[in-house]
């Protein structure tokens, strides 16, 4: 699968811009495209800028000190930059945060019900059929769920709110690699089930490409790579930054500005 460039963007984000505390630029023009129905990852390490990006769609950089000062967030052709969170998750945007937010003290169907209304019942039954695990512990207090089963919880209670984007943040976090392959398969039959577009935010490379069809790469607040999947999972430096491959080299003996410049050639 390629790029989408016969229809227009579920998401689309344009030359993005965002500055922590009036001084330190976390995230400088960043554009990247979801289309509808597709699975789009945004790989790089810790303090790429990945997660302030998914959070300036979603509307939580205010409440953190945080602004969007250049480039503009659309969602179906609708501006997201002066929405609230709960503006924007009711046009179909909605957040994946990591797995501790929830209800800790909440059952898991607690949880699932919280935002629940009587026509999204069949929802919340979809979600047990998803993850078969929850259906299993409906009844335990989701403090006491495992960390996937907490991060199944999490996806759970967000399809519960009928999104039509989905933003999944480091899904991978602390959690075995077997699971989070499992949890990846499972986001991967919902979108090709329910057609739900997708935004994942990984450090995990090798799992966010293996399902999704379009990837960016992150480095220092910037995208400095990206392309179809495939194109990425076989592309050297990729193999040696970011999927382990011990005879591409080791991305520790590269420093920083020849990697920059690597990404380039």
């Amino acid at each position: 699968m390629s790029e989408p460039v016969s229809q227009e963007p579920l998401l689309d984000v344009r030359q993005l811009e965002v500055v922590y505390h009036d001084v330190a630029t976390a995230v400088q023009g960043v554009s990247i495209e979801v289309a509808p129905g597709s699975i789009v990852a945004m790989i790089g390490t810790n303090g790429a800028g990945k997660t302030t990006t998914l959070r300036a769609v979603s509307g939580f950089l205010p409440a953190e000190d945080v602004a969007v000062t250049d480039g503009t967030i659309s969602f179906g052709g609708q501006s997201l930059r002066s929405l609230l969170p709960h503006q924007i998750s009711r046009l179909g945007v909605v957040l994946v945060p990591e797995r501790e937010k929830l209800f800790q003290t909440l059952t898991v169907q607690e949880n699932l019900d919280f935002s629940l209304t009587r026509t999204r019942q069949p929802i919340r039954d979809a979600v047990y059929d998803y993850f078969p695990r929850l259906a299993e512990r409906r009844k335990q207090v989701a403090g006491y769920l495992s960390g996937g089963e907490k991060q199944m919880l999490a996806i759970g209670m967000a399809l519960v709110c009928e999104p039509k984007l989905l933003l999944v943040d480091e899904l991978s976090l602390g959690l075995a690699p077997i699971v989070t392959s499992e949890i990846m398969t499972i986001l991967q039959a919902i979108n090709r089930n329910l057609g739900l577009a997708m935004l994942i935010v990984e450090q995990n490379a090798a799992a966010a490409l293996r399902v999704a069809s379009f990837g960016y790469v992150m480095e220092s607040g910037r995208v400095v790579f990206k392309g179809e999947a495939e194109k990425l999972l076989k592309h050297q430096d990729m193999r040696e930054f970011y999927l382990g491959d011990r005879k591409a080299g080791s991305y520790r003996n590269v420093r920083q500005y020849a990697r920059k410049r690597r990404w380039w050639g």
